[in-house]
């Protein structure tokens, strides 16, 4: 197949990242690269979908990836899997034969070996520069629904209208689900069972690098877990954190004892971000060395400063995570500078998840929640335009138009962007520049 056919299926099937920002997945279709890696880590607790996935579509996701491979005229093909996964690992080598340019690396349980720079090193030996990409070094990165969703669009002729997510936690059956895009938080968590805590806070995404949401957050390309806990569990208590406070503790609570920066998995790779100076510049007021601030721009917000370092559970975190988002909206951008040699002491310091899930108080969610594979059906969707980075999509559909699973109802926007497809049978109650809602009929 040739790449920029590949691109443009991609492209109009609305590929993209399938659990990240969503980064439209034609974006990152190139002749320079020379090893692509297929993430299996899924580096988060609780998180057990894209391990699930490569299992029960081993052939299919690996011949993909191999087709992948070659298009892009790339040497090899890697899958990143821990080697916890056993049966995955299993299912992946049975195929193995059929692709020699295709080879596992296995990788120890640990958090965060999922982030693309941590993964490439472990795969590679390569690092990516601060503020570069991984193609700098030749190299692409897709999750494991991301190239099955590539498989369906160029073999099945399928675009993009669900999306697997784990839905664990205070649920009476944890499962992994296929949720068209656009169902509400609501139903699926009835499609899990039901909520057993009578006051509940939703965590959408990892444990980690997740955000609180509500029962009518609703299901995008980039949902790979709903997390059902109680709303006074200390993981949903410190994400409703007040800054403003944060800020007045890190002057009064700050013992400056590098722990944060100790155990950042970037700073570990030569990047200059060191939350411990960061908060002392915050304590003290310090402005005298601006290049404290601007090197948040290189944090990847894993969060393991804030919910595991920190021992006087100060909120590093979501101080840098401020001061990125000012540097963004202020159009300043991470410069791209050569790396800091790889600190010696990297290897000791990688965080184990299990310990991270004990730690996070979340332990006793960490069971079985069987895939099903099946499309769930719902009574209504509201699918968001904008479920990518990029322009959003453009509404082609009108109030009162009878759709089909499928079809496209939002054209690509101009540069960067995909098109949406709608992800029921049904009928369109509203079509705004947001979203489109669809009533399911029949």
């Amino acid at each position: 197949m040739l790449i920029n056919e590949l691109r443009e299926i991609a492209r109009e099937s609305g590929v993209v990242g399938a659990g990240g920002a969503g980064f439209p997945a034609y974006a990152k279709m190139t002749d320079q690269a020379d090893t692509i890696i297929l993430n299996c880590v899924e580096c988060e607790p609780l998180l057990k979908l894209h391990r699930q996935l490569l299992a029960a579509y081993t052939e299919e996701i690996i011949g993909m990836l191999d087709a992948v491979r070659e298009a892009f005229g790339a040497k090899e093909a890697v899958v990143g899997i821990k080697r916890e996964y056993m049966t995955t690992i299993r299912a992946v080598k049975e195929v193995l034969g059929d692709y020699p340019g295709v080879r596992i690396c296995e990788l120890r349980s640990a958090y965060p070996m999922g982030d693309e720079v941590v993964l490439i090193y472990e795969a590679t030996g390569r690092v990516i520069r601060p503020g570069g990409l991984p193609i700098d070094e030749k190299v692409v990165v897709y999750n494991v629904e991301t190239m099955y969703n590539l498989y369906r669009a160029v073999y099945e002729k399928a675009p993009v209208t669900d999306k697997l997510v784990s839905v664990v936690g205070e649920v009476a059956r944890p499962a992994t689900l296929r949720l068209p895009l656009g169902t509400t938080v609501k139903q699926a968590a009835a499609m899990a069972g039901g909520i057993t805590t009578e006051n509940p806070a939703y965590v959408m995404g990892g444990p980690m690098m997740g955000r609180l949401g509500s029962e009518s957050t609703v299901i995008t390309k980039t949902t790979n877990a709903i997390i059902v806990l109680p709303a006074d569990h200390s993981l949903a208590v410190r994400m409703t954190k007040n800054l403003d406070m944060e800020r007045r503790r890190a002057s009064s609570s700050c013992c400056q004892c590098r722990a944060c920066t100790d155990l950042c998995s970037r700073h570990a790779l030569g990047h200059p971000i060191e939350p411990h100076r960061i908060m002392r510049a915050v304590a003290n007021q310090d402005i005298s060395d601006l290049s404290v601030y601007i090197n948040s721009a290189y944090c990847s917000g894993c969060g393991i400063c804030e919910n595991y370092a920190c021992p006087q559970g100060l909120a590093p975190k979501s101080i840098i995570q401020e001061f990125k988002a000012g540097l963004r909206a202020a159009g300043i951008r991470a410069e791209r500078l050569e790396p800091a040699p790889v600190e010696p002491e990297r290897e000791f310091r990688k965080l184990p998840v299990h310990r991270l899930a004990v730690r996070l108080g979340l332990e006793r969610y960490d069971v079985a929640a069987p895939f099903e594979d099946g499309v769930q059906t719902v009574e209504y969707v509201k699918i968001p335009l904008s479920q990518h980075i990029g322009a959003p999509a453009k509404p082609s559909v009108s109030p009162g138009d009878r759709v089909r699973k499928g079809q496209k109802i939002g054209e690509a926007g101009e540069g960067l962007s995909v098109a949406i497809h709608c992800s029921v049978d049904g009928v369109v109650e509203k079509a705004g520049a947001r979203e489109i809602v669809v009533r399911a009929k029949d």
